[in-house]
């Protein structure tokens, strides 16, 4: 690492928001108090121990931001909502579904299979510090997302720890020619809590764990075989895989958090992706169900088209939650992610999004957050800061 420099971390700021390719720079933090370890020379990480870091709003409001929103000046203009809206947290890609890794990653695993460096582009350690300070400044939560076992980079990098064919025990490909990684494989998770734990030195106040889960599609169940299943059903392999992962952040007081798909508040089976709600909701301390209109069936809820209903949709939705988490002890608190993306008619503007915020009031949830894909958000839908 290079000599810290003493620059005012808000001014650095706006020199640092493009992309950073090559070379490092480390910043002495103003917004948050840390301790310099050091750390590998060519790692954009610094070993640092956060002292003060944002903490966990009593009603969390917050926006996706993908990795390519936060590599460039997409994620300024975030953080700028944040401090004008009731916007409070930003869910930042440590980890994407393509097993990338944001910045330039100090877990062996990440530097071994390149995942820091795969596709050329990464965030500066001077970037890193100075996007999590600013943040801490303004109050705004910082929340890793972390992708699990969709992760073509590390299953073609790491054969062993993809999902196989019973065919001839090469990997299994989805219906877009993407090996998935097994999810019985501890290895898998381990990675994800390595990441997670560099994340929270950094100064991530909590972690979320996205694609806790098999791949959704039917054929899964007649082509693949699991070695190490032994005898477990998916959804028993999540729930354990979920438990340890918990187990391992426990000591650092961190909040571990999942997504899961929406319609597993409804639907009492495991889908066939290892997700059932009975199983998981206590293995974390808060559920995250992605309740988007657009990916219900017709007919679901007996809404003909659920999409054109976001109230009802997500009204349904949570009181099932509800009654499902009643009947589990120690039950994990559930933050719903909504819908602001267009898939079909009609098309998603403040109205919609306003509906499912609305219905997530009425039954008791204030907190939220709003996914899209692209992390363009419709602003009007968002009230000013008070």
């Amino acid at each position: 690492m290079m000599t810290p420099a003493r620059i005012g971390t808000i001014a650095f700021f706006g020199v640092l928001l493009g992309c950073q390719h090559q070379g490092d720079a480390s910043v002495q933090p103003g917004a948050v108090h840390i301790a310099m370890q050091g750390g590998p020379a060519a790692s954009s990480t610094a070993r640092a121990r956060v002292i003060t870091r944002v903490p966990t709003p009593d009603t969390l409001r917050g926006l996706y931001v993908n990795r390519w929103a936060a590599l460039g000046r997409k994620l300024n203009d975030l953080i700028g909502v944040a401090k004008r809206t009731e916007v409070n947290a930003l869910v930042i890609d440590v980890k994407d579904d393509r097993g990338f890794v944001l910045y330039r990653s100090s877990v062996p695993l990440a530097r071994e299979i390149g995942a820091d460096t795969a596709d050329g582009h990464w965030m500066s350690g001077a970037k890193l510090r100075a996007v999590l300070d600013t943040m801490a400044a303004h109050k705004i939560y910082p929340i890793a997302r972390i992708v699990v076992a969709k992760d073509p980079l590390l299953a073609r990098k790491k054969l062993d720890l993809a999902i196989k064919r019973k065919s001839d025990l090469k990997p299994w490909l989805d219906k877009n020619g993407k090996p998935w990684l097994d999810p019985h494989q501890r290895v898998v998770w381990q990675y994800a809590v390595d990441l997670a734990r560099e994340a929270h030195e950094l100064g991530f106040s909590e972690v979320q764990f996205d694609y806790v889960r098999f791949p959704d599609e039917k054929r899964l169940i007649s082509e693949t075989i699991y070695p190490l299943a032994n005898g477990r059903t998916r959804a028993q392999v999540i729930r354990d895989q979920l438990g340890f992962v918990r187990n391992a952040l426990k000591p650092l007081g961190m909040r571990v958090t999942a997504d899961v798909f929406g319609l597993t508040a409804t639907d009492t089976t495991d889908m066939g992706i290892g997700q059932r709600w009975e199983m998981f909701v206590d293995q974390v301390d808060v559920v995250l169900p992605m309740i988007y209109p657009s990916h219900f069936a017709r007919g679901t809820y007996r809404l003909r088209n659920p999409n054109a209903h976001p109230y009802q949709t997500i009204d349904h939705a949570l009181k099932d939650a509800i009654a499902r988490s009643d009947s589990v002890p120690n039950a994990a608190s559930v933050i719903p992610w909504y819908q602001d993306f267009t898939l079909g008619a009609p098309r998603y503007g403040a109205a919609e999004i306003r509906a499912q915020k609305k219905a997530g009031y009425d039954n008791g949830f204030q907190s939220w957050i709003l996914w899209n894909p692209k992390s363009n958000y419709t602003l009007a839908a968002l009230e000013p800061q008070t």
